[in-house]
């Protein structure tokens, strides 16, 4: 699916429609058939019941028999941080890392809205730069798409990374058990004692942590660059240097591969949901998280 294209016929209601459509029609065709995925508007039919509420089309993609619901209910408040440093702006101005984060959040959206949930948005950069408290309305889910849609159009400044520290800021903000879903790269400078006291504040205020590690994997992981000299520059202090990748590749993928494990290991001890984004992929592992999360939360 080529996303872009789809962004700029359509804008962000079309591109986060087309994703999560593809999504469940693939759930339905994968082994995953029977995964919970009946959304928040409809309920088993019980026998005996009208069926004048009955949804057909529903049935005919999962033969299971749901009663339409009309009642307005919140289940989850998710709140969307993206990380909008000078970073996640890698590697080029129509194709990065914060792009494809405002496009997962949008189908994220999407979803949630369906799921009669309510959403929010934060976006961090070296302060909270846009801050919409959760709610679950189509009106909420028109602003925020308004204002995901402003971000790729007019995206913030070029600025360091205060990501870490202002999400302490963020734990103290938002609503005990908020489902926080955080999309950054964790490029900065941050030690991992930082990175996870910042995580654990998120924690010890009640919130449930999703985390998505956004990279632009061939080059930012893997290191894949031609067999020549290049100069590289620090996005976010501007400090440039010369070598020759080849040269580098090995002890590069090691340090990445290490830092990768540290946060998946503060992660794993916090309870936390880490998953690696790549941005050259789609966004099926996103919805499918926030899914699972989302089944676990309301048990």
């Amino acid at each position: 699916m080529d996303y872009d294209k789809i962004f700029a016929l359509g804008g962000l209601e079309l591109l986060a429609k087309q994703v999560v459509e593809g999504f469940i029609t693939g759930l339905h065709k994968s082994p995953f058939h029977g995964f919970s995925v009946e959304f928040s508007e409809h309920r088993l039919y019980n026998p005996g019941e009208s069926v004048k509420d009955i949804d057909w089309k529903l049935f005919a993609r999962t033969d299971k028999l749901f009663v339409k619901q009309y009642e307005e209910e919140t289940n989850l408040r998710c709140q969307l941080v993206i990380d909008g440093s000078s970073s996640m702006f890698f590697p080029r101005k129509d194709f990065n890392k914060f792009r494809y984060s405002v496009f997962a959040s949008a189908a994220l959206i999407h979803l949630l809205r369906q799921q009669r949930d309510a959403f929010g948005l934060t976006v961090i950069a070296n302060e909270i730069e846009q801050h919409l408290p959760a709610k679950s309305s189509l009106a909420q889910q028109k602003i925020l798409m308004g204002k995901l849609e402003d971000q790729i159009l007019h995206p913030p400044q070029l600025q360091p990374s205060q990501l870490i520290q202002r999400l302490h800021d963020l734990a103290e903000m938002l609503p005990k058990r908020s489902l926080i879903v955080l999309f950054s790269d964790f490029l900065d400078d941050c030690s991992m004692d930082e990175i996870q006291s910042a995580w654990q504040h998120l924690k010890f205020k009640k919130h449930e942590v999703v985390i998505f590690q956004v990279l632009e994997e061939k080059h930012e992981f893997e290191f894949e660059y031609s067999d020549r000299p290049h100069v590289f520059v620090d996005m976010e202090s501007g400090e440039k240097i010369k070598l020759q990748p080849k040269e580098f590749e090995k002890s590069f993928r090691e340090e990445m591969l290490q830092k990768r494990k540290d946060l998946e290991e503060i992660a794993l001890g916090l309870k936390i949901d880490f998953v690696n984004f790549d941005i050259n992929q789609g966004f099926d592992s996103v919805l499918m998280t926030y899914l699972n999360k989302r089944s676990k939360m309301l048990r």
